[in-house]
């Protein structure tokens, strides 16, 4: 008898449990394509102040790292069934994701692509940086720093996912223009910072004419810092880095990073979900936003404009 009314109960607890009801409010996930790095912590601060602006339950979620196209889709395919109100995602990988965001299409729930978009115009709305043109200016600002003339390397992250892909060419046209600086070496650093600092540290080995160096996200910069700090390279190899994390602005103070490409992930994260949020209303919302790039170095780091950017304060405050 006793191990039947603990049966009863536990089933009791289960039903009541799978029967709670949804939230009165509209639900949107935002999955970015990592939960390791600050720029995705920031992200999450934009969709979060937006969430309280507009009144709408976030559901945070994403893979560990970036890598783990998998494990994206399958938290895609469960908020699907869970029926949230829209999706608004950053993609792994600009392929893989395109069946699981074709079945939240057909299933009615609108999606909304930050950060790296896929190879598809699914997307009722991609918000980002245009990061062809960053990667440009990237090239421009090491050719400013090494006068126009150089060997450089280049450290992508991951192979696939379309804001490296991007990133890539866009260096590599920005490098076009400057006759005298020379490309001769691209790894990847798989957006771990440890493999940053491995392949930074097997470039150096390889190439010891090397003059600088282009670390495109914030695991590839840091982990470049680290390599040169480790190695007593300070200052001997110009490096532009990508985004704006803490170790990334120490890395800038310190002289191992001379210039940081930043964007406003905390205007992907607002704006995705305000885009998602229209869209369920049904408002019409532009196909690209482009929440812009700015260049810092140690000369403009404490002004009030790049304090603002690397600081935001919500607008709901």
């Amino acid at each position: 008898m006793k191990k039947i009314i603990i049966c009863f109960l536990l089933c009791m607890l289960f039903f009541s449990f799978c029967s709670a009801p949804k939230s009165d409010k509209p639900q949107i996930l935002v999955s970015p394509k990592g939960l390791v790095h600050s720029f995705w912590t920031t992200v999450k601060e934009g969709a979060d102040e937006a969430g309280k602006e507009f009144n709408v339950d976030i559901i945070w979620k994403g893979p560990s790292i970036e890598t783990d196209i998998a494990r994206q889709i399958s938290i895609v395919e469960d908020n699907i069934n869970k029926k949230v109100d829209a999706i608004v995602i950053a993609a792994c990988d600009a392929t893989s994701l395109i069946p699981v965001l074709q079945k939240a299409e057909v299933a009615g729930i609108p999606v909304v692509t930050i950060d790296s978009n896929i190879d598809s115009d699914l997307p009722r709305s991609f918000v980002a940086t245009d990061n062809i043109m960053a990667a440009e200016k990237a090239a421009d600002v090491l050719a400013e720093l090494l006068d126009g003339k150089g060997e450089v390397a280049i450290i992508p992250f991951i192979a696939g996912a379309t804001t490296n892909t991007s990133r890539e060419k866009g260096f590599e046209q920005g490098l076009a223009k400057y006759p005298d600086m020379k490309l001769v070496a691209k790894q990847y650093s798989q957006s771990e910072v440890a493999r940053a600092m491995a392949v930074t540290e097997d470039i150096i080995t390889a190439h010891q004419d090397l003059d600088g160096i282009f670390a495109a996200n914030e695991a590839g910069a840091v982990g470049c810092a680290q390599a040169l700090k480790s190695r007593g390279m300070i200052g001997k190899l110009k490096v532009v880095g990508f985004d704006a994390a803490p170790n990334e602005i120490k890395a800038l103070e310190e002289g191992a990073i001379d210039a940081l490409i930043v964007q406003n992930p905390h205007l992907m994260g607002y704006y995705g979900v305000k885009a998602a949020v229209d869209i369920m209303n049904g408002k019409q919302v532009e196909k690209r936003i482009d929440t812009g790039v700015f260049i810092v170095t140690r000369d403009n780091l404490n002004t009030p404009e790049i304090q603002k950017l690397l600081n935001p304060v919500p607008k709901t405050e």
